[in-house]
This record gives structure tokens, C-alpha cells and sequence, in this order.
């Protein structure tokens, strides 16, 4: 079989490639050149990136596979860069790595590996599909690792992406990569985490609020910091720079430990309050996307992850309209940011999932 296998130059998708090579696959690498970094601050795209060519391409020649850099950083910036700003900029706080998947890796690279002529697209993700007989459908399943899980980054793939994707890793734990590296000689590649946002370099020492502030200026538009009677109490350099649960930087002298527990956009307001303000027993999730049901008829129990480090929380969930979930949790939840996914779990599947409004 013919596959495109994405290749960061990290030690995942390394493996993955070199395990579909050993399956006897006929394989052609492809990374993708997704930011150009900032060359006057003498920084190069591929610093704090997910994907680093030299390492993929050497990776690519030790298994005597096809390479090719495809260089969509128009793309990337359009979709995820400025994506990310306005959803900021909107009070909201996104998760630019779910909408990357989504748009950028397993939809132009996907794309991209059609062109190639390939049958399947690979990734080193850990996540697993299968296939449901009954209901006919792709499933998404939790990668076997529980600590490197990455399902909850994959939730907006539809079924056409999901027939056409193979994650090698998923079976995996990590410890059992790191020893098929070692196996298969694989050293030169990237040991190295990736970080969660990769486009935030170190001359904005990784801080997102000094990178939004440089793309964007109009995102600093000061506000009022009001309690949550609505009282003024100070000032705010701008919503955009500001999280729900926040506690750091606030600029507040209080004797209270004081936290960010609502942005209102319309006012331009940051809203501070206590510990237990920040307790939600419930959402609104909007722009669902369902992978294990086609519909969600009537209420039914899941498991619900608000976050990528959360565990999942018991809940509820019924449907509101065409495009929106209801989620009750047991037990209130801490810190619900609007902007951020809640996915949903019926054990390791994923159910689906949406944009928390």
C-alpha cells in the first residue's frame, strides 16, 4: 500500500513511518513547513515547531524513503495564526492545535497525499480508528496510552478523513516507542516534547498575550476589572490577554485570592471572583461534531473533557437545536472557558464533540 506519512523529525512520527516501512508499505514522507518564525528577531519558524524539516528529512534518508516539504505557511497563518488572534481578541480562549488537525494536517496534508497518489495518510498521532458494523460508521478511539492520549486533539474529524487515516501508535505506549527507536537506530530524530503552541517563540518568551500584542495592537483596548455585583474595582490592559481561571497578572491588590471567572466582550469587562466562582455545573457546546453517532436524538450519559489535561467528567448530555449539546456534569466543574472543546466519551470512544459558547 502507498502512504504519505507526515513527519515532524520527532520520535512518534519517526517510529510510525519506520514501522509502516518495516510492514513492507510504500512510503514517501512529507512535512509540512507551517510558520516562518521571525527572521529580525533571528528566529527561525522551526524553533518551538511541531515540524522540524533537516531532522525529518535525515529521518526520511536512514529509512530510504521518499521526502517531500510542502510549504503552506500562507495556509497556516490564515487558518490557525489569525484564527487564534480574533478568537482572542473575542474574549474567547481557542485551541489552535484541535483546528490544525482539523484544517491543516489531516485536511491540506491529507489533500496533499491524494495528490501523491497515496491510499492512506499516517500520523504519529496516539489515538486508534476502527470501524463499527453495525452502525457502519468510523470510530475514534483513545490511543492505549492514557498519558499520551491524543484523541481529545482529534474530535473534529469526519468519517471521509477517518477512512482514509492510519495511526501506527496507536497500540503503543510511549516507553514501547522509545524502545523501537533505540531498536531501529532512529537517534537523530527529535527527542524533544513539541510545545502546545508552536508558533509562540521565545522572543515572546513563550507568553501568547506578548504575541497577540504584536500581531495585533488593536487587541490592547483597555476595560474595566469589575467584581461579579459589577463593581469597578480596575483596570484590564485588554480581554484578549486574559483566560478563565487566570489568577496571575491580574494588576488587583487584594486579600483575597482573586481569579478571572468571566470576560464579557460586548463590555469589554473582565469579570474577578473567587474559588468558587469558577464552579459550572454545566455548558453549552456549539459547532458539534459527532464521529461514533450520526445524531444525538435524546439525552444519554459520557464522559465529558473540558480541557486536554482534565479527566473526563460524568455528565449528561442532550441535544438543543441542530448544532448544539447541553452538558450537565455530576460534580461542577472548575474553569469552563468559552472558546475551549468539551469532547465527549462513551468509555475509549469518542462520541464527538464541540466548541464551548
Amino acid at each position: 500500500m502507498k502512504i504519505v506519512i507526515g513527519m515532524s523529525g520527532g520520535i512518534d512520527s519517526s517510529v510510525a513511518a519506520a514501522l509502516l516501512k518495516k510492514e513492507g508499505h510504500e512510503l514517501h514522507g512529507v512535512t509540512l513547513r507551517l510558520w516562518r518564525g521571525d527572521p529580525a528577531k533571528g528566529i527561525e519558524w522551526y524553533e518551538r515547531s511541531c515540524c522540524k524539516v533537516d531532522v525529518a528529512r535525515a529521518v526520511a534518508q536512514r529509512l530510504g524513503i521518499q521526502f517531500t516539504v510542502v510549504n503552506i505557511q500562507e495556509e497556516f497563518e490564515r487558518e490557525i495564526i489569525d484564527e487564534f488572534c480574533k478568537e482572542y481578541i473575542s474574549g474567547r480562549t481557542p485551541n489552535p492545535c484541535i483546528r490544525c488537525n482539523e484544517k491543516i494536517k489531516f485536511g491540506l496534508l491529507l489533500k496533499k497525499a491524494k495528490e501523491l497518489g497515496a491510499e492512506r495518510l499516517a500520523t504519529g498521532h496516539y489515538a486508534r480508528v476502527g470501524f463499527d458494523m453495525s452502525s457502519k460508521r468510523y470510530l475514534l478511539k483513545k490511543g492505549v496510552d492514557p498519558k499520551k492520549d491524543q484523541s481529545y486533539f482529534l474530535y473534529r474529524l469526519k468519517q471521509e478523513q477517518l477512512k482514509e487515516i492510519l495511526f501506527p501508535l496507536g497500540e503503543f505506549k510511549k516507553e514501547a516507542v522509545w524502545k523501537t527507536a533505540k531498536e531501529l537506530d532512529l537517534a537523530g530524530a527529535e527527542a524533544k516534547e513539541s510545545q502546545e503552541i508552536c508558533f509562540v517563540t521565545d522572543a515572546e518568551g513563550g507568553d501568547y498575550r506578548r504575541f497577540i500584542e504584536g500581531r495585533a495592537p488593536e487587541a490592547k483596548r483597555h476595560g474595566d476589572m469589575v467584581d461579579t455585583s459589577g463593581n469597578v474595582i480596575g483596570r484590564h490592559e485588554g480581554i484578549a490577554f486574559y483566560t478563565i481561571g487566570q489568577r496571575r497578572g491580574l494588576g488587583i491588590s487584594s486579600r483575597k485570592r482573586l481569579y478571572v471567572v468571566d470576560i464579557d466582550s460586548q463590555k469589554n469587562r473582565v469579570v474577578l471572583g473567587n474559588e468558587g466562582d469558577l464552579l459550572k455545573d454545566g455548558l453549552i457546546a456549539k459547532n458539534i461534531n459527532l464521529i461514533a453517532i450520526e445524531r444525538l436524538a435524546s439525552a444519554m450519559e459520557a464522559g465529558a473533557k473540558i480541557r486536554y489535561r482534565n479527566p473526563e467528567a460524568p455528565a449528561i448530555i442532550s441535544p438543543v437545536g441542530e448544532d448544539k449539546i447541553r452538558v450537565r456534569f455530576k460534580e461542577p466543574q472548575r474553569a469552563i472557558a468559552k472558546g475551549q472543546s468539551v469532547v465527549f466519551y462513551d468509555k475509549d470512544v469518542v462520541i464527538g464533540g464541540g466548541i464551548i459558547s
